[in-house]
């Protein structure tokens, strides 16, 4: 019997289970009450539980009897809705009586995955100590529009996303619908970062956590928006200057998660431009606010402000499938070789969506690497050179100066990284 019950195993689940159930116990104690009206289930009655549940599951998968596994269910299901009566009046909630049940269940799988049981026991005890942080996130944090933008993004997430069909369609350059949904995802998942980062650090974040997350979904829109503000008086000069500064640091972050999407390999790549392309960014950034200071920051986000802006991911994804056509066209009317100048103009609009496109051209095999990361650097500054001029139309000269030298002095530091990196 010894050698059938293979003892170190059984011992290993044994073990697992109880630290389980001792785990989920000593939570539950810690609520329990010390009164004659106290909850039924305590430490000693989640361990046993637990213990139960891997005995079950071993006697059952060693003598061929699977009923005994339904048979202690039965009989931990029958003491919990005894407790619930028992408790009805004074706490007509369930939590206790399903987490009795879950810790059976718990224990029958650490009878055959002791890691996974044990992880399991661990979530489920962090859930249930965490139940006044929860509650006050849901019923104080949570606003009813974050809480209908964040199931919108996991039903994209997790219910469209599976159903799109993921086979490419050579119009639009190597991309697929699946891919295209990916980037609209992908924005959205940034925005929501964006948000989150702001309610989370508020005033203090500033105009740089603005102008940083504006950038990842749009830096030449932050430009524009800023310039204006900056122009009409809607905000400090120096804090709006500071907004469109910052935006330009998440240029190459932006390209290189989009092209992630497309080509992991061209990704990888383009690392030595985009880390130089970024660096510098950076300290212009860094350089600018410890010269002038960040300025006033704005108020922090309104509580019932919407957290995904789907039209403007929309319209960066339909722009996206757009320039690809145009680029996939240009290479196959005009030859691999204009595919590069086809892109950097296509990227006066949107540089993403042009590298994009790129990635995609890479991916079926068009054009080579050479090509491709010229052809991104390329369009990454035409885009420069593109953002420059909206921050003068929109914000003047004395705006649109440091914004420009930031994005010049970016654009040429990636040049050097691509001209380093040739061979890489």
């Amino acid at each position: 019997m010894a050698d059938a019950l293979q003892i170190p195993g059984l011992v290993q689940g044994l073990a697992a289970a109880l630290g389980a159930g001792l785990l989920v116990g000593l939570e539950r104690e810690r609520r329990k009450g010390e009164s004659r009206e106290r909850n039924a289930a305590g430490i000693r009655t989640f361990t046993v539980t637990a213990l139960l549940g891997a005995l079950a599951q071993t006697l059952s998968r060693e003598l061929g009897e699977p009923m005994l596994v339904l048979l202690g269910g039965a009989l931990v299901v029958a003491l919990a809705v005894v407790s619930y009566l028992r408790s009805l009046q004074r706490d007509p909630g369930v939590t206790t009586e399903l987490a009795l049940f879950t810790t059976y269940v718990i224990g029958v799988l650490c009878a055959v995955a002791p890691l996974q049981g044990g992880g399991l026991a661990v979530v489920l005890a962090m859930v249930l100590a965490s139940r006044s942080q929860l509650h006050r996130f849901s019923t104080r944090v949570l606003t009813e529009a974050e809480l209908h933008d964040g199931l919108m993004l996991a039903a994209l997430a997790l219910v469209a996303l599976p159903l799109i069909p993921p086979g490419p369609l050579p119009a639009l350059g190597g991309l697929n619908p699946r891919q295209i949904t990916l980037l609209v995802l992908l924005l959205l998942v940034m925005q929501a970062a964006g948000h989150v980062a702001l309610r989370a650090f508020g005033e203090r974040a500033g105009m740089v956590l603005t102008g940083v997350f504006g950038g990842v979904v749009s830096s030449t829109a932050t430009i524009a928006s800023m310039g204006t503000k900056a122009r009409h008086g809607e905000l400090p000069a120096q804090a709006a200057l500071t907004a469109a500064v910052a935006s330009t640091v998440a240029t190459w972050t932006q390209a290189e998660l989009i092209l992630l999407t497309q080509s992991p390999q061209l990704a990888f790549h383009l690392l030595p431009p985009a880390l130089m392309g970024t660096l510098v960014a950076a300290a212009g950034t860094g350089l600018l606010i410890r010269h002038n200071g960040v300025g006033q920051a704005g108020a922090p986000p309104v509580k019932g402000a919407r957290v995904l802006q789907m039209k403007e991911a929309l319209l960066v994804a339909g722009a996206l499938t757009l320039i690809a056509a145009l680029v996939r066209a240009a290479s196959h009317w005009l030859g691999p070789e204009a595919v590069v100048a086809s892109a950097s103009l296509s990227a006066i609009v949107d540089a993403h969506a042009s590298a994009a496109a790129l990635g995609g051209l890479y991916s079926s095999g068009d054009i080579g690497i050479a090509t491709a990361k010229v052809g991104v650097v390329a369009v990454i500054t035409a885009n420069s050179l593109s953002r420059a001029a909206v921050a003068a139309s929109a914000g003047g000269g004395h705006f649109a100066l440091p914004v420009a030298a930031n994005l010049m002095v970016s654009a040429a530091a990636s040049w050097l990284g691509w001209w380093l990196s040739r061979g890489f």
